[in-house]
């Protein structure tokens, strides 16, 4: 019923810049917070960047400075923009939506597919 539809990613030279895009789909009522993930191999799933529906956001301290997440909760939209990528930002990146499918429904977790970023040194 819900579905996160990510966009994005690919190859990029260390210092370069991608941008991740996710727009979530389906019976939505509310959501609450929408954000990315990531994944490497042999490494747990880590939070990157997340943003609340009061406007707060949430960073790993490794992305600080060079990565920001935005939302457009008219279109329940988000993306990441990522900058001065390192080699250890390669990763799958995973659209996460915390979000309520009608106004009586608890809170649900929904993902994305998942997106390739791959940054050579």
């Amino acid at each position: 019923q819900v579905q996160l539809e990510e966009s994005g990613g690919g190859l990029v030279q260390a210092g370069g810049s991608l941008r991740l895009s996710c727009a979530a789909s389906g019976r939505i009522f509310s959501i609450n917070v929408m954000g990315w993930y990531r994944q490497a191999p042999g490494k747990q799933r880590e939070l990157v960047a997340a943003t609340r529906s009061d406007g707060r956001t949430d960073y790993a301290d490794s992305v600080k400075g060079r990565f920001t997440i935005s939302r457009d909760n008219a279109k329940n939209t988000v993306s990441l923009q990522m900058n001065s990528l390192k080699p250890e930002d390669t990763a799958v990146y995973y659209c996460y939506a915390a979000l309520r499918t009608t106004m009586s429904s608890v809170v649900y977790d929904y993902w994305g597919q998942g997106a390739q970023v791959t940054v050579s040194s």
